[in-house]
């Protein structure tokens, strides 16, 4: 299976530049780079995704659930493998969702990040702020359910 998802998920971040729209050159991604990011994109999708991350890990902390004991990701010292199999289910519609409407909004722009020694990319201190934000209102939004005609949070 997790053969299955690195294809998927090379595939999906092969392509996820294309839905940025306006400032392409100074959001150009060319696949998936972490540890370090080499564009803005990637590092924009990193601080997300620890975001995401820890809020996963804090909720299964919170119910008496041990976050480093997962099922699809491999366990770890030190690493929440169950908070990072729960985060699957949030990274797109959360932390993908909220980064590509930040560029396309111009919300984010290149100023907001800053290049690091050895070609590693980062969100400057503005740029983090502006995240946050944006991160804290996006998860207060509440959306309604197509088939239930519920709103959720």
């Amino acid at each position: 299976m997790r053969g299955a998802e690195g294809e998927a998920a090379r595939a999906y971040f092969g392509v996820f530049g294309y839905m940025v729209r306006g400032d392409r050159d100074s959001f150009e991604m060319d696949g998936r780079t972490r540890r370090p990011p080499r564009d803005r994109v990637n590092a924009l999708l990193s601080f997300l995704y620890a975001l995401v991350r820890a809020e996963c890990s804090a909720g299964l902390e919170g119910v008496g659930l041990d976050p480093q004991v997962g099922y699809l990701h491999a366990l770890r010292p030190g690493r929440p493998a169950l908070a990072l199999d729960l985060m699957e289910e949030f990274r797109p519609v959360l932390a993908d969702r909220l980064a590509i409407t930040l560029i396309n909004r111009r919300q984010l722009q290149a100023e907001h990040f800053e290049a690091l020694p050895g070609g590693a990319m980062h969100l400057s201190d503005e740029g983090r702020k502006v995240v946050l934000t944006a991160y804290q209102r996006r998860k207060e939004e509440e959306v309604q359910h197509r088939v239930l005609k519920h709103k959720l949070p």
